[in-house]
């Protein structure tokens, strides 16, 4: 089995040297495609480093901030392995836990890392109400069973990642991969990940218009998107 990862990144210079080196220590790990979207700070000088120390990673540099979203979709288009799996670049998802993935894997499903199946030490983040509206709701509009539907770790065969020919630019990729997902009625299983949430403080990024724009994309989809 041979896995790409795909790490959006936004201003993440105090971080991303410490999550490279624990995705690159993970087996199966094929390429990594660092996306930097438009960093204000040195993450892009950081990035350039490591990519030549390294054969694994590989950088592409967006000269604007265009969103989580945008980040993905260029990374979908480089990876080389057999399946895709995004990694945060912020040390609230932790790379040890892609074993637990991998490990149903299947080239006719898609694999989650949920962060409610696991009895977490850390308080989880205050998004945690708004996760389990916005999952309730993709359930019922796609009967699915899922816990976490806007969960980081996604682990898709790259050639049902890339047949689904993803457009959205921010956050709401998450709820346009998973509505797709289940629009057409491509299998979803959940396995347990640990998790350690971020404050806003310490540079967490997502907001709540961005759920709100999840809710939309479900509906979107469901209506014939």
């Amino acid at each position: 089995m041979k896995l790409s990862i795909i790490i959006p990144v936004y201003n993440e210079e105090k971080t991303i040297r410490k999550v490279l080196n624990k995705v690159l220590e993970q087996t199966f790990v094929q390429d990594v495609i660092v996306v930097d979207d438009g960093s204000k700070d040195k993450t892009a000088d950081v990035l350039r480093k490591i990519e030549y120390q390294n054969s694994k990673v590989k950088i592409i540099i967006h000269p604007k901030n265009l969103g989580k979203g945008a980040a993905v979709r260029s990374g979908i288009s480089k990876v080389t392995g057999d399946y895709v799996l995004i990694q945060d670049a912020d040390l609230e998802y932790d790379p040890s836990d892609y074993k637990n993935l991998i490990s149903q894997a299947s080239y006719k499903k898609a694999i989650y890392g949920s962060r409610l199946l696991t009895k977490n030490p850390h308080a989880y983040h205050r998004t945690y109400l708004g996760n389990v509206l916005i999952t309730n709701f993709c359930n019922i509009l796609f009967g699915t069973k899922l816990t976490d539907s806007y969960t980081c770790y996604k682990l898709l065969p790259t050639k049902i990642a890339r047949a689904l020919n993803l457009y959205s630019n921010g956050f709401e990729i998450e709820a346009e991969i998973t509505g797709k997902l289940g629009k057409r009625k491509i299998p979803i299983i959940e396995v347990p990940i640990s998790f350690k949430p971020r404050s806003y403080e310490e540079g967490k990024k997502i907001k709540a218009q961005d759920a709100l724009k999840g809710f939309l994309m479900f509906l979107k989809i469901k209506l014939g998107d």
